[in-house]
C-alpha cells in the first residue's frame, strides 16, 4: 500500500469536511471556537452608520449637593448610531463643573460625518476620526463612543465584558452617593440605601464630622468620602483622614485643590487611608502625573471621553500599581452600564448615577445585594423603555 498517497487522499477528505464544517458554521451564525455570534447579519451590506442625537433633561430625585454646588437636574443629550438595521445607545451626562453644555456637544456631533464609514466594527479608526474633529468635548465624545461599541455589540451578538475576557462575578459592589444636607435629610437618604453595602459621603462644607454622625445613626455598613476638593488645610485634612478611619471608611476621594500637589502629594504619604484623584484626572494624559502625588484614579467616562480611553487608563494606573476606582456622573442606565462593563477590572464602583434620578429611560446594569450585576445582552446591555 501507498501510504503517501492514502496519506494525500486522507489530507484532501479532511480539507474538504473542515472546509464544509466551517461554512456551515458561518452560515448558521457560529464561529468554531468562539461564542455565537447571533447578531451578525447573513449579508454584510454596505451601509454608512446614521449619527442621531437629542437632548434631555435629568429629574434628581433628591437635591444633589457637593462642597460647592446644589442642583436638582443635569442636562443630557441622547445619542444613536444605526447600522443595517442595529442601534446603538449613548450618552453625554452634562454636569455644571464639566464645562460642557448641549449647546456644545450639539456642535461638536454636528461637525461628525459617521457617513464615511461603512463597518462599525473599526471602532479604532472610527473613534480616531471623532477625536481629531476637535480638541475636548470628551462628553460629546463619550456619546458617540458608548454608542458605538453599544452597536459592535450587537452587531456580534456579545456583551463587551465577555469579549474583554471579563469575568461578570468579578464586579465590585458599587456604592450609594448620599449628598450634603441636614443631618434629618442625610438619615433619610442613609436608611433608602440599606441595600447597599459600601455608601459613599459627600464631605467639604465644615460641617464633615456632623455628616458621618448622621450616616453612623443609621448604618455600619464601610463609607468612602469625597471632599470634591473642599479642605484647605493639609494639617486639618491629615487630622480627618486619622478619625475617618477610625469610623469605617476605606478611602477620601479629591480631598483638597488638585492644582496643590504638593500638599496632596504629603497628605497622601502620611494617610492612614488611600487617597483618590478625581477632578484631577480627566484623560490618560492625566494619569501619570497622578502617580507621585494619589493612590489611585477615579475613571469617568463623561471626563475621558468613553469606553475605550476608559480601559487604557485602567491599564496604565494598573502598571503603575495604583487603585482604580469606576465612577460616573448622574446619568441614564446607558452610560452607567457602559461603565459598568468595565467593573470586573476595578477595585471600587461608584455606578448610581441612574438610581439618582426620576427619569431614568434605559433598563441595563442593576444592583443585586448591592453589587453590580452585568445585563446578558449584546453591547452594553441595555434597551429602551
Amino acid at each position: 500500500m501507498n501510504h503517501s498517497n492514502a496519506f494525500s487522499g486522507n489530507r484532501r477528505r479532511f480539507i474538504t469536511t473542515a472546509g464544509l464544517a466551517a461554512g456551515t458554521a458561518l452560515m448558521a451564525g457560529v464561529v468554531p471556537g468562539c461564542y455565537p455570534v447571533a447578531e451578525t447579519p447573513k449579508i454584510w451590506k454596505d451601509m454608512p452608520l446614521t449619527l442621531r442625537f437629542r437632548p434631555y433633561e435629568l429629574q434628581l430625585r433628591h437635591v444633589f449637593t457637593l462642597a460647592g454646588s446644589s442642583r436638582t437636574t443635569t442636562p443630557d443629550i441622547l445619542t444613536e448610531i444605526e447600522w443595517n438595521g442595529s442601534v446603538g445607545y449613548g450618552e453625554a451626562s452634562l454636569p455644571p463643573y464639566l464645562a460642557e453644555t448641549q449647546a456644545s456637544v450639539s456642535s461638536f456631533l454636528s461637525m461628525l460625518d459617521l457617513g464615511r464609514f461603512h463597518n462599525p466594527l473599526h471602532i479604532e479608526n472610527i473613534m480616531d476620526y471623532v477625536d481629531a474633529a476637535a480638541g475636548g468635548n470628551y462628553a460629546a465624545k463619550a456619546s458617540v463612543d458608548i454608542a458605538l461599541h453599544d452597536l459592535a455589540g450587537k452587531v456580534l451578538g456579545q456583551p463587551w465584558y465577555r469579549m474583554w475576557g471579563l469575568n461578570p462575578a468579578d464586579t465590585p459592589s458599587t456604592s450609594f452617593t448620599i449628598g450634603i444636607d441636614t443631618p434629618e435629610v442625610v438619615r433619610e437618604k442613609t436608611a433608602e440605601a440599606a441595600a447597599y453595602h459600601i455608601l459613599k459621603v459627600k464631605l467639604g462644607r465644615g460641617d464633615d464630622r456632623a455628616m458621618i454622625g448622621a450616616v453612623r445613626a443609621v448604618s455600619s455598613v464601610p463609607l468612602c468620602v469625597d471632599v470634591n476638593q473642599g479642605w484647605t488645610s493639609r494639617e486639618e485634612a491629615l487630622e480627618l483622614c486619622h478619625w475617618l478611619s477610625e469610623q469605617g471608611v476605606v478611602f477620601v476621594e479629591q480631598p483638597m485643590e488638585k492644582s496643590r500637589r504638593d500638599d496632596l502629594a504629603w497628605l497622601t504619604a502620611r494617610s492612614p487611608l488611600p487617597i483618590i484623584a478625581d477632578e484631577a484626572v480627566q484623560t490618560f494624559d492625566d494619569v501619570l502625573p497622578c502617580h507621585s502625588v494619589y493612590s489611585g484614579i477615579n475613571i469617568k467616562l463623561m471626563k475621558c471621553g468613553g469606553l475605550r480611553a476608559a480601559r487604557k487608563m485602567i491599564a496604565l494606573a494598573r502598571a503603575l500599581y495604583m487603585k482604580v476606582m469606576i465612577g460616573c456622573m448622574t446619568e441614564t442606565s446607558c452610560a452607567v452600564s457602559a461603565a459598568s462593563q468595565l467593573s470586573p477590572l476595578v477595585d471600587w464602583a461608584d455606578l448610581d448615577g441612574n438610581l439618582l434620578i426620576s427619569n431614568d429611560i434605559f433598563d441595563g446594569m442593576t444592583v443585586l445585594d448591592g453589587k453590580v450585576t452585568l445585563p446578558d445582552r449584546p453591547g452594553i446591555g441595555v434597551t429602551p423603555l
